[in-house]
């Protein structure tokens, strides 16, 4: 996960613990800032409608709190089979936090859509939604054969890294 969501553990993958939906959230992670992050992964090569579902699961996950973090992180452990770790330690330790913190946990929702193409209609909404201040990415991911070998190459496209450190500096 860290080439595309770098400092982000995964808590869950298919999270889908709603009261009146069965959608499910592809991963959800957590990262450094205690920001839940939503990453929606598409095989289609146009991303689909990925960019309202990610807003979707973004505006449904925002409400958890630390202990349902913990809950789910525990399951997802079960689930693949490292159930001997303590899920609030590990969360804990990752947010080097001593205690929860429950008015600095989940502040924000970051969202991350990761596919091998986008259509426009997809980056143009995007797009206008960092010009709206919401945290969304696009990571290309492009998978490659070489002497049996399979690479995958993963470019973040939106924003630009480099567009993102000129801002800084302007900043």
């Amino acid at each position: 996960i860290e080439v595309i969501a770098p400092e982000t553990l995964i808590i869950s993958e298919e999270f889908g613990d709603w009261e009146d939906s069965r959608r499910r959230i592809d991963l959800l992670g957590i990262d450094k800032q205690a920001s839940l992050v939503v990453i929606e992964l598409k095989r289609t090569e146009d991303g689909g409608h990925m960019d309202l579902q990610a807003i979707r699961y973004a505006a449904m996950v925002s409400a958890m709190t630390f202990e349902q973090a913990v809950a789910e992180y525990g399951r997802y452990l079960e689930r693949v089979g490292r159930q001997d770790q303590d899920p609030q330690a590990t969360l804990l330790d990752f947010l080097e936090w001593d205690d929860p913190d429950e008015d600095q946990f989940a502040q924000d929702v970051r969202i991350i859509l990761a596919s091998a193409e986008f259509s426009r209609e997809v980056t143009s909404s995007v797009l206008w939604l960092i010009d709206h201040e919401v945290d969304i990415r696009c990571v290309r991911l492009k998978p490659y054969r070489l002497d049996g070998r399979l690479l995958v190459d993963v470019q973040q496209i939106i924003p630009l890294p480099e567009a993102a450190e000129y801002q800084v500096q302007v900043r």
